[in-house]
């Protein structure tokens, strides 16, 4: 018997789970957003896959590597058990075009905005993304969105006003535009419940 596909709700990390802080790695650095625990285990209760996709130059660029990423995300996932929540799957990004550090030098698919990570996604975890959700700060967050079509909600925490007065710059086409995280997903629950 075929296992029915889950809607997900990918989520960017920095500035949109935790305060943004630039190339961030260290565990002692790492600081939710208010709400954001509460975000994620409203998803988890409302039967959305939660996906963290989140771009890691860093590592090409040789501050941090592939281990610290894992670390850090072992130790989130940590916290949100405490709090009865957690996040289904991790993806990430090690590559940049001009990193210092050969192996992850390079142009890749799964770098933001392009939709490697939510086709790895997919593979892993049999997602309904035509019902799925891009929730970010970024306007790489808004393309991924549009070019894996699913639907965006732009948050104004990180990056987000910027990227809100950088729309047209982009041509960004933005469905929903929330506070924080938290605000985010109880739209996204809204919706999915057919109000609007």
């Amino acid at each position: 018997m075929s296992v029915l596909p889950h809607r997900a709700v990918f989520l960017d990390r920095d500035g949109t789970i935790n305060v943004e802080k630039n190339y961030l790695y260290r565990i002692e650095d790492f600081e939710f957003i208010g709400g954001a625990i509460e975000a994620i285990r409203l998803l988890n209760e409302n039967d959305f896959r939660v996906v963290v996709v989140s771009n890691q130059a860093g590592i090409a660029r040789g501050f941090y590597t592939p281990n610290d990423v894992h670390v850090l995300h072992d130790s989130i996932q940590r916290e949100l058990r405490k709090h009865e929540a957690h996040v289904d799957a991790f993806f990430y990004c090690p590559h940049h075009p001009d990193g210092s550090i050969d192996e992850f030098r390079k142009v890749c698919d799964c770098r933001k905005p392009n939709t490697g990570m939510i086709l790895q996604a997919n593979e892993k975890l049999n997602l309904d993304l035509p019902s799925s959700y891009v929730v970010g700060d970024l306007w790489t967050d808004i393309k991924l969105g549009e070019n894996a079509g699913l639907k965006t909600i732009l948050v104004r925490t990180g990056h987000g006003e910027e990227t809100l007065r950088d729309r047209e710059k982009h041509q960004l086409k933005i469905d929903r535009i929330a506070e924080n995280v938290l605000d985010a997903v109880k739209m996204i629950i809204k919706f999915s419940n057919g109000k609007t």
